[in-house]
């Protein structure tokens, strides 16, 4: 089994949905996975949990398959969704001056993959 840290910074949902679906396919094949959202991308926390967004029905499977480990508690305080992460009960990062440190994840075997 290997371990990814899957690092997304880009806001873009087209971009965003790459994260989710690699990350469901890589526990399909039996490895471990970690969505770490950050910079940017921390925009698209209040609306990944409204239905009628397209990446909600990912959003749920990633989610219960325990493959989000959270958002960036600074860049989610500096673009105004803290608050939704922490209404979704989201873990907040921010072991590295208040983001998550990429160096923790390698220092625990985990391959980096930023998007």
């Amino acid at each position: 089994m290997k371990k990814f840290a899957l690092f997304v910074f880009n806001g873009d949902p087209m971009f965003f949905i790459h994260v989710l679906l690699n990350a469901l396919d890589m526990k399909d094949k039996g490895h471990e996975a970690k969505i770490i959202i950050e910079g940017a991308s921390v925009k698209l926390v209040p609306d990944l949990v409204k239905p009628e967004f397209p990446l909600n029905g990912l959003w749920k499977k990633c989610l219960d398959a325990g493959l989000v480990e959270g958002v960036c508690k600074a860049c989610s305080a500096k673009l105004g969704t803290l608050d939704a992460a922490k209404e979704q009960g989201l873990t907040l990062l921010d072991s590295m001056s208040g983001h998550p440190g990429i160096a923790a994840y390698r220092d625990e075997g985990y391959e980096v993959i930023t998007f």
